[in-house]
């Protein structure tokens, strides 16, 4: 009857709609690769990407992670790569999620051990210049977003250690603060004169109720993503062309420490590089040791 023909139709169409919009879950695994990665000392970042990307996996198949094998995992990297058309970057995150869950929560490696790193294009790092760093500073018209770009650029610190930044980390009698940086792992990084002044004085202005030296109203301390929007609003009034970010400040640390002498080995301990070749890219962005540098032309003779 085409009456019941059109009430199954419709009643097939949501049932699908049904499952494919009900959310689907990891369950318990979710739960051991959240404390896989806890006891991995992964920052919260990465945690949050790598769970993210294992449960869009699971999505995409709807079925337990533990029910599927290499055949699921080349589609499913299939379809990120030639439907969602991830970039390399991405596709090495959602890559490293993958070999994580199997790798060391499920305990079945063979499952990924097909897997390759994509390459990715090799990109020079945006440097600002000295006076493009006045500029900015000054265009950060709130203290603590000020301040905060200020120890990012005296210290090289990454956004996520900077907002972890607490009280007890800053040691004025030494010069130094502590960070915690990738994995757990301490390091202490300079803390000039210069920088001190202005962490007094912030201090004396913000009061943050502690342990957090950088604290929004709540008391709690501000996120990345918070200073980040403060440097692109900064950067859109200052009518600076280049896309500044916190990382931009880091890049603009470790290339002026290297135009004014600074030791690629001690640049490495100050940005906490686990390999002195994180490092060397910061040679290929110096304008100032490329300009130093003779050309062969200057070593002929003068032509008559």
């Amino acid at each position: 009857m085409p009456g019941a023909t059109h009430c199954g139709g419709l009643l097939g169409l949501a049932t699908l709609f049904t499952r494919q919009t009900k959310e689907p879950t990891m369950g318990i695994t979710r739960d051991r690769m959240m404390q896989d990665l806890e006891a991995g000392g992964y920052a919260k970042g990465t945690q949050q990407a790598y769970l993210a990307a294992a449960s869009d996996f699971v999505a995409f198949h709807w079925r337990p992670a533990e029910q599927m094998g290499q055949d699921e995992v080349r589609q499913y990297l299939g379809y990120l790569r030639n439907i969602r058309q991830l970039s390399a970057g991405r596709m090495k995150q959602c890559l490293a999620a993958l070999k994580f869950l199997y790798g060391k929560t499920l305990g079945r490696p063979e499952v990924v051990s097909f897997i390759c790193w994509p390459k990715q294009p090799s990109r020079l790092p945006t440097v600002l210049s000295i006076i493009e760093v006045v500029i900015l500073l000054e265009a950060l018209q709130t203290l603590v977003y000020r301040v905060m770009a200020t120890t990012l650029y005296a210290t090289g610190v990454r956004v996520s250690e900077l907002c972890r930044l607490q009280t007890t980390d800053i040691d004025a009698t030494r010069g130094v603060i502590r960070v915690l940086g990738k994995g757990n792992k301490q390091r202490l990084v300079m803390m000039s004169p210069r920088l001190l002044a202005v962490l007094r004085a912030y201090w004396k202005t913000q009061r943050p109720t502690g342990p957090y030296l950088f604290t929004g109203a709540d008391g709690k301390p501000l996120e990345p993503r918070a200073v980040r929007k403060a440097l692109a609003k900064a950067t859109e009034q200052a009518g600076i062309a280049k896309h500044v970010t916190p990382h931009v400040l880091r890049h603009s640390f470790a290339t002026h420490l290297l135009e004014n002498g600074t030791d690629l080995r001690t640049i490495q301990v100050l940005l906490g590089h686990s390999s002195i070749k994180s490092t060397t890219i910061y040679t290929k962005v110096s304008a100032t040791l490329i300009a130093r540098t003779p050309s062969p032309l200057d070593q002929l003779p003068p032509q008559g």
